[in-house]
């Protein structure tokens, strides 16, 4: 794993370090999926904050470590700010189409599970 260099800089595995399994953990859990599916859609740099989930600010909080130390994100500093991003180029270059065909049928799953939604369109 990659060593932090100031108490603000967190750690992320580097490309060669990430595991297929421990890449699926992270994106197993549906709040976590929830967070990757958001992230995926703005496609840019998120905060925390940002993100409406119905968890604690702890949960959450481990929710984006598991996701962080699993290299499905990167996160950063900017002043006060934590932002986020998926590693999309890493996920990509090591696991080719795995985040895509996750991403295509978590929203298939959404859509055949949320009853808010008209056939067809949005609710």
């Amino acid at each position: 794993m990659t060593t932090a260099t100031s108490p603000r800089a967190l750690e992320h595995p580097a490309r060669d370090q990430m595991r297929l399994e421990t890449v699926l953990h992270a994106l197993a859990d549906p709040v976590r999926l929830r967070i990757v599916r958001d992230m995926a859609r703005e496609r840019t740099e998120l905060s925390c904050s940002h993100f409406d989930l119905p968890v604690t600010k702890s949960t959450t909080t481990h929710h984006f470590r598991v996701l962080r130390e699993g290299g499905v994100i990167r996160q950063t500093y900017r002043g006060t700010a934590k932002l986020n991003a998926l590693r999309e180029d890493d996920l990509e270059a090591l696991f080719p189409g795995l985040l895509a065909t996750i991403l295509t049928a978590a929203d298939a799953q959404a859509d055949r599970t949320d009853v808010t939604r008209t056939p067809g369109g949005d609710a």
